[in-house]
């Protein structure tokens, strides 16, 4: 069966490749500090596999990201691919120790390979929240140092690519790919199970779960010489393939990787648009960037939750909106109106991003149980800071979890405007000036909710972007 599974994916991809460009990737150093930055190019690859995108919407209209690259002929100037970005520099470089240090991040842009040269123009958006060139690079095609055959790490298996969920075409559908990291090779069958108990949480949940014939899923888990990932603050350290750990900029319970390039070769074994990287832990953790990936602990009790939260954030761009934990990030100087679909600024309250959403007679701003919600969640934070200091049992902060969730469950789903959409000051991790639309919502808490309207329809947007 194993074996019929593997032919008819050979089958597809090899169908795919005669119809698609073959994928072109361009990985640069991006430095800086929290006042100047700097570009410089480290390799330019064709990776193995044709380029996945939907050839259809080769253009970005969604204004989503802090940057956004252009892909352009060179002769003529006509775009051929645009797409909008976050990256972990752009969230680095609004932490404290940006204003102390210089940092390097590898980067990388993925775009079909072109016919002929092309110019490459990276944009920024400026602290008015208006995209501006930032960096341009000219690339040939047919130049004798654009690595070809290197894109994907040679000593890895390409037959231990899983099929998740098969809906045609990689052209055609949003390609999500799952990676393992933190499995040995003995526990290969267990990255199997966690992916698919998760892939089934995300297709019971709106939008994804009316999209699915929109959706393939791929599945690879590069082999471990240990179980688990590093977990500085805990004193643990692991050389894992993907290179993920727990503790990003100081954050206990932020996993990223920092090996963007190691990431980016083991990723070039599969079709992929999107990524989510499944941490062989049980420790309460995750992370999610628009347009590079997303991460979960994979055992932890609240790993449904993590998943499909942090997935929202890196395939639609969506802002967080809760604003009473613990963050790296400093607080903006000035307010401007966010790029991020679900928070609001509230300058113009007749000019609400989403207002065609909101039922006559709902009050802009919208009333709701704000304080008894912090005062609350105040007591929370102290008992969940107690129980990290004493390095208490896991059980425990997931016991104070349900606790709270059954407490927010209450609170914030009654009331007269509980179901609305509206403009419910606090979000994007502020108390005050930011708004998101319902009171709650999958990027607010960890309630058993619903992703709000607004999120709704931003991720099905992107999906749109990518399937037809």
């Amino acid at each position: 069966m194993k074996q019929m599974i593997c032919w008819l994916m050979a089958a597809m991809l090899q169908a795919g490749a005669a119809a698609a460009a073959p994928t072109m990737r361009v990985d640069y150093y991006h430095t800086g500090n929290e006042k100047e930055e700097r570009f410089s190019l480290d390799r330019i690859v064709v990776e193995p596999l044709p380029f996945p995108g939907n050839p259809a919407r080769p253009i970005d209209p969604t204004n989503r990201g802090k940057y956004f690259y252009e892909v352009a002929e060179a002769k003529s100037g006509a775009v051929l691919y645009s797409r909008g970005f976050s990256s972990i520099y752009g969230e680095w470089e609004t932490t404290a120790e940006a204003k102390l240090m210089n940092r390097t991040f590898s980067e990388s842009l993925r775009f079909p390979a072109p016919d002929a040269p092309v110019k490459i123009v990276l944009k920024k958006r400026d602290a008015n929240n208006v995209s501006r060139d930032i960096w341009m690079l000219t690339i040939d095609p047919s130049d004798k140092f654009v690595e070809r055959g290197t894109g994907a790490r040679d000593s890895f298996d390409r037959g231990a690519l899983i099929m998740l969920h098969e809906s045609g075409d990689p052209a055609q559908k949003l390609d999500l790919l799952i990676l393992g990291d933190g499995y040995t090779a003995a526990e290969r069958d267990k990255f199997e199970r966690d992916a698919r108990r998760l892939v089934g949480v995300l297709f019971a949940t709106a939008p994804f779960k009316d999209r699915q014939r929109d959706i393939n899923v791929w599945g690879l888990c590069p082999p471990a010489a240990q179980s688990g990932v590093s977990r500085p603050s805990q004193h643990i350290y692991r050389r894992s393939p993907l290179g993920t750990t727990y503790d990003a900029f100081d954050s206990e319970r932020y996993i990223l990787t920092f090996e963007n390039k190691a990431f980016r070769d083991i990723a070039a074994n599969a079709p992929y648009d999107v990524v989510e990287i499944l941490v062989n832990s049980a420790t309460y953790g995750g992370g999610g960037i628009f347009g590079l990936y997303s991460t979960v602990a994979a055992d932890s009790a609240w790993a449904p939750y993590i998943f499909v939260h942090e997935f929202g954030h890196h395939i639609a761009g969506l802002a967080d909106e809760y604003y009473t934990s613990d963050v790296a990030y400093l607080p903006a100087a000035d307010r401007v109106e966010p790029w991020e679909p679900n928070a609001t600024a509230l300058l113009d309250p007749s000019a609400l991003k989403w207002k065609d959403l909101v039922e006559p007679g709902t009050p802009i701003p919208t009333p709701w149980p704000k304080e008894a919600f912090e005062r609350y969640t105040k007591e929370i934070q102290q008992r969940r800071r107690e129980i990290r200091a004493a390095n208490r049992p896991e059980r425990e902060m997931d016991e104070l979890f349900r606790e709270e969730q059954k407490h927010d469950t209450a609170l914030l789903n009654s009331g007269p405007y509980a179901s609305k959409v509206g403009a419910f000051e606090g979000a994007n991790y502020e108390a005050r000036g930011f708004y998101r639309p319902q009171t709650d919502c999958i990027m607010f808490t960890r309630d058993e909710v619903p992703f709000c309207a607004v999120c709704r329809r931003a991720i099905a947007e992107i999906l749109d972007l990518y399937s037809r």
